[in-house]
């Protein structure tokens, strides 16, 4: 048994390393996530948490490549291996992505577990926030503010989900992310909630033992 296995065995709760990416390109942290969940696979790291802010781009997933929809006209994108359709990226979004392996072993549970720990972190700062039953992810005041897109290995996960905190301009808004109409995406900042990207990420930190059993159990430096 490797080291690795052995602490998971023995922890109540299933150690996180945080990776904190800092700003950095959506084609650089995604190369690093595949060799991140290869590594997880093998059981070589624990489970490891990627933070980051994004420059500005489309990522086109699955979904929209069958459907023929693509990035609209003055957005950079790429063609990323996630579930879903078209996603917006960039400054004043926070992006997390869980190198995890879920004990879970469903897909639908999983992404459940992610928004309740989305939506807890929200109410730490007094943010009501819901679930469509339509549609997954995190909205508030009838517009969605958080997305969910992931892809498996193994129940190894990678890409994960983001957080509009504080995007600039109309950009956001601008795109039809996730099959949704124009303008039903928007910022928290927007809808009058001003949360520094720091203290989204030591809420998300701080309510990730109770919803989904795991704990901080050190940090690693961008080494990729």
């Amino acid at each position: 048994m490797s080291e690795v296995a052995a602490l998971e065995t023995r922890a109540r709760l299933a150690p996180v390393t945080l990776l904190r990416a800092g700003q950095r390109s959506h084609a650089t942290v995604d190369t690093a996530m595949q060799k991140l969940q290869a590594q997880r696979i093998a059981r070589e790291i624990p489970d490891t948490l990627i933070f980051v802010e994004h420059p500005e781009v489309i990522t086109v997933g699955r979904r929209a490549k069958v459907d023929g929809i693509a990035a609209p006209d003055g957005y950079a994108s790429r063609e990323v291996d996630r579930g879903g359709g078209i996603t917006w990226h960039g400054p004043g979004q926070l992006v997390g992505y869980p190198v995890f392996r879920w004990r879970e072993e469903s897909i639908r549970t999983i992404i459940t577990l992610i928004e309740e720990w989305i939506l807890r972190a929200l109410a730490t700062f007094g943010i009501a926030a819901g679930r469509n039953p339509a549609m997954m992810g995190v909205w508030l005041d009838g517009f969605k503010v958080a997305s969910i897109g992931l892809q498996f290995s193994q129940w190894v996960s990678r890409h994960g989900f983001d957080i509009n905190l504080a995007t600039p301009g109309d950009r956001l808004q601008a795109v039809a992310g996730c099959g949704l109409p124009v303008g039903r995406h928007t910022s928290l900042a927007a809808l009058g909630h001003d949360i520094p990207l720091a203290a989204m990420e030591a809420a998300l930190l701080a309510q990730m033992p109770a919803v989904l059993g795991r704990e901080l159990a050190g940090e690693r430096g961008w080494d990729f």
